[in-house]
C-alpha cells in the first residue's frame, strides 16, 4: 500500500485491494474532480460515491449485464465530485431497461442527492422501468444489504459559504463494511473525528481521506499525518482524496 510515501503524493489509480471473493476498486478519488468505487462481495456489486466517470468504468469493469443488476448505491455526502455521475448511470439504467429495484443510501439533510432524484423521476415519469428507493440515514445503526453488514457513521464536513469566510456542516457519512468476517471502512470526505477513529481501528482495510493542504487541522479534511495516524490501527490502509 501507500503507508511510507512522502508527504502529499498521490495515489495512482486504480487502487485495488481483495481478500478472497471481497474486493474493493477505488477508480478515482480526486478533490474537486471525481470519486468513484465498487465494492465486491461474493457476486454483488455496490456503487459507493458515484462521481463523473462512473458509468465508463463500471461498463469496463462489470460489462452490460452485471452493471444492470447493481441493485444498492453508498453516497457519503452531496458535493459535485461525489455524485457528478448519478444522473448519467441512473439513465444508462433505463435506456439498457432495468427493472429490478435500485436502493440509493444517503445521509439525511442531503438535499442534491434528493434533487437529482427528484428531477430525474420527473423527467422520466411514464418511461421508467425500474424503481428508485431513497434510503435517508438519520442515526449509526447497522442494517444489511444482501450478504454484507453495513454500519454507517456521521462524520464532520463543512464546506464554506459563498462569501469564503464561514462555513457550514455538510451532511456526511462514513460506511464500515463487513462481508465473511472482513471489514472494510470508508471515511468519505472528512475531518478527524472520533467515530472514524473508532471505525477505523481494527478494519482490515480503511480508506482514508487526506485532502487538507496545509498540515495545521482544520474541520473540512485531514492531514496527511492526521489520516495516517488513524490508518496505522487498522490491518491496513490506503490514502485518498489526496490533491494532485
Amino acid at each position: 500500500m501507500i503507508k511510507d510515501e512522502p508527504k502529499r503524493t498521490a495515489p495512482k489509480f486504480p487502487i485495488v485491494w481483495k481478500k478472497k471473493d471481497f474486493s474493493i476498486k477505488i477508480f478515482c478519488s480526486i478533490p474537486n474532480i471525481a470519486t468513484g468505487i465498487l465494492l465486491t462481495a461474493g457476486k454483488n456489486h455496490f456503487v459507493i460515491d458515484p462521481g463523473d466517470g462512473i458509468l465508463r468504468d463500471l461498463n469496463k469493469e462489470l460489462g452490460v449485464e452485471s452493471l444492470i443488476n447493481i441493485s444498492h448505491i453508498f453516497v457519503t455526502h452531496g458535493h459535485h465530485d461525489h455524485l457528478g455521475g448519478v444522473w448519467s448511470l441512473l439513465t444508462y439504467l433505463r435506456v439498457m431497461n432495468k427493472t429490478s429495484p435500485l436502493k440509493i443510501y444517503f445521509p439525511a439533510g442531503c438535499v442534491e442527492i434528493e434533487s437529482i432524484h427528484h428531477a430525474f423521476t420527473k423527467v422520466y415519469a411514464n418511461n421508467l422501468p425500474y424503481k428508485i428507493e431513497l434510503k435517508s440515514i438519520s442515526e449509526a445503526k447497522k442494517f444489511s444489504v444482501k450478504n454484507v453488514s453495513v454500519k454507517p457513521f456521521a462524520v464532520i464536513h463543512k464546506e464554506y459559504l459563498p462569501n469564503k469566510n464561514e462555513k457550514r456542516i455538510v451532511p456526511a457519512l462514513g460506511f464500515h463494511f463487513t462481508y465473511n468476517g472482513k471489514t472494510i471502512c470508508y471515511g468519505g470526505d472528512t475531518g478527524y473525528c472520533d467515530s472514524l477513529v473508532k471505525a477505523a481501528r481494527g478494519a482490515d482495510l480503511a480508506i482514508l481521506e487526506a485532502g487538507h493542504e496545509e498540515e495545521t487541522p482544520d474541520d473540512m479534511h485531514m492531514t496527511m499525518d492526521e489520516a495516517k495516524s488513524i490508518g496505522k490501527s487498522a490491518k491496513d490502509y490506503v490514502l485518498v482524496h489526496i490533491p494532485e
